[in-house]
């Protein structure tokens, strides 16, 4: 198998290249950052014997197919990256293989082209999903956007529904992503975000106030499956920083699911698996964006734990060109708590507590370090403020907060 990366992530690491170990596959990783992945997989708890690195402008996906066809003929390719998927969908198609429609995965990555693919759709009387919620393509998300060239200096006139969202149009993370609230705050945070993104396209959008919510998904093209969902709350405006996940108890709530499930079959994904964010108003379910990969940040590693299915398996079966079974057997009792521990300001991280694995009254807690006691960083208001993340699982959602709530007061982060 070949498999897509940038930099090492703990989905890849932990999720993916164990599950093809698994599976008995040697992995060439083509990368643009060998040293980074060498790191990562050298030491002992990572170490992977059938993985060759090699290095690869992943970013072009006519390097990506010619580093490819020098190694003979594929058996899967495969990527977990946001900003990869195009590459592999395409390199999987040249190839003849089970992937992604590249069409789709451009759009759900460009998110200017997203909010043109969902407004264009249209209801579709043959769909009950569509015809059981007319108001949806009645009332698409405004957007507009500002193209690469564009000076934000043309947004001062444009007609939108304030307070409003401005972010990139291939962003990531809540990077830069920021609520404005008139055409001189937008102009001004355009001006901003492409003093540290020179020449980037932009989006304004509509502000989605309401619940946030996510749907987990993973096709073979023929089945879709809901995996599950999660509930995330997030810090105050105008910046838009995760900093807690619940899972939602399964099946995921209606009629919300089904309208989620109707824009995805417009956009074209069903293939693999697939991370949707939408708000809830009311009876409908509106798209924020679609990232068509794996939900990160070890939110997929509780996942996988809470269903008690091989999910990283299954996934990489479905780029091999594998059917899902049709009942994928997963659990439907188990409760998650993600808990982000962020930095408030910038400077150096002088305490923090350690690694640590604990289970008591039937809550399992795995608390993970990601930033190192003596580093020191800038305030980003995005996951790179992440000090660290507390995963706690069990059965029973009150216990599940209580032992967060005990091991927050009990530990301290320290920033000087």
């Amino acid at each position: 198998m070949h498999l897509l990366a940038l930099n090492p992530t703990d989905s890849v690491t932990e999720g993916f290249l164990p599950a093809a170990a698994r599976l008995g596959l040697a992995v060439t990783l083509l990368t643009d950052q060998p040293e980074a992945h060498e790191r990562a997989y050298g030491r002992q708890d990572h170490a992977f014997p059938a993985l060759d690195i090699v290095p690869c402008d992943v970013r072009d996906f006519a390097e990506v197919i010619s580093r490819i066809a020098a190694d003979g003929r594929p058996r899967a390719v495969f990527t977990n990256s946001d900003h990869l998927q195009t590459q592999a969908a395409l390199a999987a198609e040249y190839f003849g293989l089970p992937g992604k429609d590249w069409r789709a995965a451009l759009r759900t990555k460009n998110k200017a082209e997203l909010r043109r693919a969902l407004a264009a759709a249209g209801p579709d009387a043959a769909d009950p999903a569509w015809s059981a919620d007319p108001a949806w393509s009645a009332d698409p998300v405004w957007s507009a956007e500002l193209a690469t060239g564009q000076e934000p200096a043309t947004l001062a006139g444009l007609d939108a529904p304030y307070p409003c969202v401005v972010k990139p149009r291939e962003g990531v993370a809540s990077e830069d992503v920021v609520l404005v609230a008139d055409a001189d705050e937008l102009v001004r945070r355009c001006v901003e975000i492409r003093a540290r993104r020179p020449g980037a396209a932009l989006v304004v959008e509509e502000f989605l106030d309401g619940e946030l919510r996510t749907l987990e998904t993973l096709g073979d093209g023929r089945t879709l499956h809901v995996l599950g969902g999660f509930r995330t709350e997030l810090s105050p405006p105008p910046h838009f920083i995760e900093e807690r996940l619940h899972l939602l108890p399964a099946p995921s709530p209606q009629p919300h699911t089904d309208q989620v499930l109707a824009q995805l079959r417009a956009l074209g994904v069903g293939f693999g698996v697939c991370h949707t964010e939408y708000v809830v108003q009311g009876d409908r379910a509106r798209l924020i964006e679609v990232n068509y990969r794996a939900i990160g940040d070890q939110c997929d590693l509780a996942l996988a734990e809470l269903l008690g299915i091989p999910l990283f398996e299954y996934i990489l079966r479905t780029h091999l060109g594998e059917p899902l079974p049709d009942d994928l057997g997963a659990r439907t009792d188990g409760r998650v708590r993600m808990e982000y521990v962020l930095a408030d300001r910038a400077g150096r991280l002088a305490s923090a507590p350690p690694a640590s694995v604990t289970e008591r009254d039937g809550v399992r807690l795995d608390y993970r370090p990601l930033r190192g006691v003596g580093e020191e960083h800038p305030l980003h208001r995005t996951n790179r403020d992440f000090l660290g993340v507390l995963r706690a699982t069990g059965t029973d959602q009150g216990r599940i907060d209580a032992a967060v709530a005990q091991f927050l007061a009990a530990h301290r982060w320290e920033i000087v």
